[in-house]
């Protein structure tokens, strides 16, 4: 055995690259996106290792093409998810007494994979099966997972070394034990770095896992198996099963054994997640660590010395890219009177020249919205401001399901402060604008902090310094990352750790050490060189005449 410590160097964030024309990350991408289009793949669970394939079957298609198969999904019942925690468990004591170092190996491999040869792949299966643009896919899908794997091996290293002191005579050590059983992973659609990294965090950690991956991110969750499998993963470290929440519950979340969850999605989700896991306690070896990012309903706030043109990126860029499908989202947006006339005719420029349709196309900005039931939500919400008061459809509001789940970026004006469209999380490309007096820049204040349940972003655009003070201050509580002067999307891992309170989640911060924290039980171990010998203490002893 290798007697060292074996560092790990702060990385830097992996390069984004930019696919423009005549580059020959352009050429190779067309290449991974016409291959992919031009196979059907399998897509099995993995348990113990070993992929396996179940009658059940689901096809995988294309949001933005419905005609488009990518896939055949493999569904697994109560009997596999069973398997997956068995297997976790079993192959838990081998993986929590590997070196670190050996460990750490792993997935630092898989990073270096996935920012080469698995690069496209990767992107082209972000692309097809998520309906992402070159762009969005490229910051996901490469760089985003790729700065997880290795940060989280950096972080977990510094972890390690983070000791207690000791006195003369003894010594302390911190022992950073796994959680005593299996964690269960539930990842989401909308970003396959989450996908990647909700799973491999506890794993970094020592732990073994049940992942649960979105079925309309099964293409891209099998590509993480796939570089996971290369780089050297064990069996059953990692058990992936493409099934139904209530299954997992069923079964998962109310066994004996459970560690954690590490869950991305919807707040009332997480929410049944937590009364479930509650309800069975009494039958749990331990208090398993909840650990979850939900919704959230972000905003973004305007004084009158904004900064008018960065103000209508920001929106559009915030609001649009991806859909709006992203928890960090621009979704509600207020706005001084005396920016008004400026700002709305810019706004509607810049959507009036973006582009919609099928994400190969690389002049398009906007791509489909995930499936149906998506698009359902997303119309009713958009078919509300036009029947209601209150609020009116001022931009966009087109939406056809023919070829693929296309909405059109929609700008919404909403008189009334807290309408449904300011409150609740949509998901989807609507952004409601809210205007407000210049006067009452306090009074807009509050309304952006008690308006909404949530608290995961959210921006203050302001040339006016102590305005960006005040702002900061009095939503110090709206906001689990704030930006000042820039759209509330976009962290990176190792600069803005992510994550949010109140209904938006437990706050842990993915992209730091916190997060990773979550995932070690801690045993302190002191030793004494020589222990004392007589039970005696020096004031007992009587005083002298």
């Amino acid at each position: 055995m290798i007697n060292t410590t074996s560092p790990i160097a702060q990385p830097p964030n992996e390069p984004v690259l930019g696919f423009a024309p005549g580059s020959p990350e352009r050429q190779a991408q067309r290449a991974a996106l016409a291959t992919m289009c031009a196979e059907r793949r399998e897509l099995p669970l993995y348990i113990d290792g070993e992929p396996v394939l179940t009658k059940g079957r689901m096809d995988v298609r294309a949001p933005h093409q419905h005609s488009l198969v990518l896939a055949s999904c493999a569904r697994g019942g109560e009997a596999e998810v069973k398997a997956a925690v068995e297997a976790a468990m079993r192959a838990r004591p081998t993986w929590a007494a590997m070196p670190f170092a050996d460990r750490a190996a792993i997935f630092l491999k898989a990073a270096d994979l996935l920012a080469g040869r698995y690069r496209y792949s990767a992107n082209a299966a972000t692309m097809l099966g998520q309906s992402k643009t070159v762009h969005q896919a490229e910051i996901d899908a490469a760089c985003e997972l790729v700065d997880f794997w290795r940060f989280n091996t950096y972080f977990a290293r510094r972890l390690l070394d983070e000791q207690p002191i000791s006195s003369a005579g003894t010594w302390n050590q911190m022992d950073y034990r796994p959680l005593d059983g299996f964690v269960v992973a539930i990842t989401p659609f909308n970003f396959t770095s989450i996908a990647g990294n909700l799973p491999t965090a506890p794993a970094i950690m020592g732990n073994c896992v049940v992942w649960k991956p979105a079925t309309s991110a099964a293409l891209s969750a099998q590509l993480i198996m796939d570089v996971l499998i290369e780089a050297g993963l064990p069996a059953g470290v990692i058990n992936l099963v493409h099934t139904d929440g209530r299954t997992l519950s069923s079964v998962a979340l109310t066994h004996p054994g459970l560690g954690g969850v590490h869950f991305t999605g919807s707040t009332a989700t997480f929410q049944r997640i937590w009364a479930t896991v509650s309800e069975h306690l009494p039958r749990m070896r331990t208090y398993p660590r909840l650990v979850g990012e939900t919704g959230g309903k972000d905003f973004i706030l305007a004084h009158p010395s904004a900064d008018v043109q960065a103000l209508a990126v920001a929106i559009v860029r915030g609001a649009f890219e991806y859909q709006g499908q992203k928890c960090s989202a621009a979704s509600r947006i207020y706005v001084p009177n005396s920016l008004w006339k400026e700002l709305g005719p810019r706004l509607e420029a810049e959507l009036q020249a973006l582009k919609m349709g099928d994400i190969t196309n690389f002049e398009n900005f906007v791509g489909a919205v995930i499936d149906a039931e998506a698009y359902k939500t997303i119309k009713g919400y958009i078919d509300f401001a036009r029947s209601g008061a209150g609020a009116k459809v001022w931009l966009g509001g087109a939406c056809d399901d023919r070829e693929g789940y296309f909405i059109q970026p929609t700008v919404v004006l909403a008189d009334d402060p807290k309408h449904k469209l300011m409150v609740e999380e949509i998901f989807g490309p609507v952004v409601t604008i809210h205007r407000y007096d210049d006067k009452d820049f306090a009074g807009v204040l509050k309304l952006v902090d008690e308006t909404s349940p949530y608290a995961l972003t959210g921006a203050i655009f302001a040339r006016d310094r102590n305005a960006v003070r005040i702002a900061s201050e009095a939503l110090r509580f709206a906001a689990g990352n704030f930006y000042v002067n820039d759209k509330p999307t976009g962290a990176v891992v190792g600069q803005q750790p992510f994550g949010g309170g109140r209904a938006s989640g437990t706050n842990d911060k993915a992209g730091s050490f916190l997060n990773l924290v979550r995932w070690a039980s801690p045993r302190v171990i002191k030793e004494t060189f020589d222990p004392p010998r007589s039970v005696a203490y020096p004031f007992m002893a009587a005083d002298k005449p």
